[in-house]
């Protein structure tokens, strides 16, 4: 599990195909003395799990299916990632639950800098739009953030200076693909109408 709180922005150094689909080696600031092969790490809101780790970086592999599912497929050497390792029982929730299990992929439609924030239009992709609800949370590329209105399948955000400045959300532009992970209560509170 993870909260939607970036620690720290990687860097794609290295990537192949292989039989297995496709690795990546990840450059990071984390001390990977106190990252065990095995760990979870979110990439760009992507779960995926460290299988080598070296000076400075580690290494994931990512399924066809993940590659299918979200942006991984874009990634090119020098691609920066927001990078989140797995929360830990007593961690500041600082953001909410988040699973890691990218949900879609969405299309940013504008970015229009307001006072010193940004202003966000993403459009969701149908039937995941359901599921986005004014004032709840939505994770963004792995960033935790609060949605402020819904129009069809249209949802705005604004980005405080801060998370433009810390994350790669500071990089969106019209066009661009972005990781959505819906808020996990919302998906159950769904299923639990369809089902009642």
């Amino acid at each position: 599990m993870f909260t939607g709180i970036v620690t720290d922005v990687g860097r794609v150094r290295a990537m192949r195909d292989t039989d297995r689909d496709r690795r990546f080696e990840i450059e990071t600031a984390y001390d990977l003395a106190t990252v065990e092969i095995g760990a979870s790490v979110a990439h760009a809101g992507c779960c995926l799990t460290v299988v080598e780790k070296g000076e400075g970086w580690f290494a994931v592999e990512v399924s066809g299916e993940t590659l299918d599912k979200t942006t991984l497929a874009d990634w090119a050497v020098g691609r920066r990632i927001n990078l989140e390792r797995a929360a830990r029982v007593g961690d500041e929730l600082g953001g909410h639950i988040v699973s890691g299990h990218v949900d879609g992929v969405g299309e940013v439609l504008s970015v229009q800098a307001e006072g010193g924030s940004h202003r966000v239009r993403i459009r969701a992709p149908r039937p995941l739009h359901r599921f986005v609800a004014p004032k709840g949370s939505i994770t963004v590329e792995g960033v935790s953030l609060t949605v402020n209105e819904v129009e069809d399948d249209v949802f705005g955000l604004n980005l405080i200076p801060h998370t433009w400045e810390v994350t790669t959300l500071g990089t969106l532009a019209p066009g661009a693909r972005v990781n959505l992970e819906i808020d996990m209560l919302a998906r159950y509170l769904a299923r639990w109408r369809e089902t009642a």
